[in-house]
């Protein structure tokens, strides 16, 4: 377990890590979006990063409520993965002089980000019920759909717009 931490001993401490990590992720998302939405040239991109910014406000909400349903206080736990992944994205975005290039790879750092969130929020849905937390399962599915639907979004636009302009 010294992969995610030492401390980790019970399938309850599991969860709230893994609680701790989206959590963290989410708030680290939020502080990228913008910084997303500046470098857009798409105009369906732009909109899709806006939208996503305030879906993502919800989710930071819904995962405080999630906090509070199992008497716990929000906090973030550093989480390599989403920090990989956001760098990637900034190293790649200051690397292309191209915007049509640049919307296609901003587009795709976007869906790296919410197939991670989704494999997330998946594995805690099901340690939800597991846990005998319907109550948090179904705060978390909403916003599984919304991570879904956002990543449909993003394969339809780089589809039929961003993929074939770069």
């Amino acid at each position: 377990m010294a992969l995610f931490s030492k401390d980790i001993e019970t399938f309850e401490q599991l969860y709230l890590h893994m609680l701790q990590d989206i959590y963290y992720a989410e708030k680290q998302i939020e502080k990228s979006l913008p910084k997303m939405i500046k470098k857009a040239g798409n105009p369906d991109l732009k909109s899709g990063f806006e939208g996503h910014l305030e879906e993502t406000h919800g989710h930071v909400e819904r995962l405080e409520k999630v906090f509070g349903l199992i008497g716990e206080d929000p906090k973030g736990t550093t989480c390599p993965a989403i920090d990989g992944i956001i760098k990637e994205a900034d190293e790649v975005a200051g690397e292309i002089s191209d915007q049509d290039v640049l919307d296609a790879a901003l587009a795709a750092a976007a869906q790296a980000v919410e197939h991670y969130e989704m494999t997330r929020y998946g594995t805690l849905i099901s340690w939800s019920d597991e846990l005998g937390r319907s109550d948090c399962a179904q705060i978390l599915k909403k916003t599984l759909e919304e991570e879904k639907a956002a990543d449909e979004k993003l394969n339809k636009v780089a589809k039929s717009r961003l993929n074939r302009a770069a």
